[in-house]
């Protein structure tokens, strides 16, 4: 029997790379903390609940997340993790939720609320036009946008580099 560390490692980063998620440009991150944990009053202070961290995230592009993966141990079934990748999903505004044991995928779209196994992950173009035909994006200039909110066409600095005064002290 695997953890989940070796079902990671064995299996689901080598099935990331072979779709095409190990570029500079379409990328995954590991072990991504994506909240600070529940505050808990206890008595007159507080605490920390657990931080949330999703397994894999997927990258189109640097900016633009697509999708979460939650990886489980290989003696468990594929979509045992689907609900914590939902969860995952729906809090950080992806459209794509997968889950894993290593030899079967499970994926969720939440356009279409259909859930299906698969056994690939898709490559980065593929879940980038699955992602345009469901938001009506066809024109490539609207897509850019998405892709690049902070898209400089004009030719100018986003910020021209001046130095904010100091604030003064009020005096009465």
């Amino acid at each position: 029997m695997s953890s989940e560390a070796d079902t990671c490692r064995k299996f689901v980063v080598p099935k990331l790379e072979s779709a095409g998620w190990d570029s500079s440009q379409h990328s995954h991150i590991d072990q991504k903390t994506f909240t600070d944990g529940r505050v808990i009053p206890v008595g007159g202070r507080f605490k920390r609940g657990p931080k949330k961290r999703a397994d894999y995230i997927l990258r189109y592009s640097h900016d633009f997340p697509i999708a979460v993966v939650e990886a489980k141990a290989d003696y468990k079934l594929p979509a045992d993790g689907l609900q914590q990748a939902k969860d995952y999903a729906e809090i950080l505004g992806l459209k794509f939720a997968y889950s894993t044991n290593g030899s079967s995928i499970v994926e969720f779209n939440y356009f279409t609320g259909l859930q299906r196994e698969i056994s690939e992950f898709p490559a980065p173009d593929e879940l980038w036009s699955k992602y345009c035909r469901a938001k009506g994006l066809k024109d490539d200039s609207v897509k850019k946008c998405v892709l690049t909110p902070n898209d400089n066409t004009s030719g100018k600095d986003l910020r021209e580099g001046k130095a904010i005064p100091a604030r003064r002290k009020w005096q009465p």
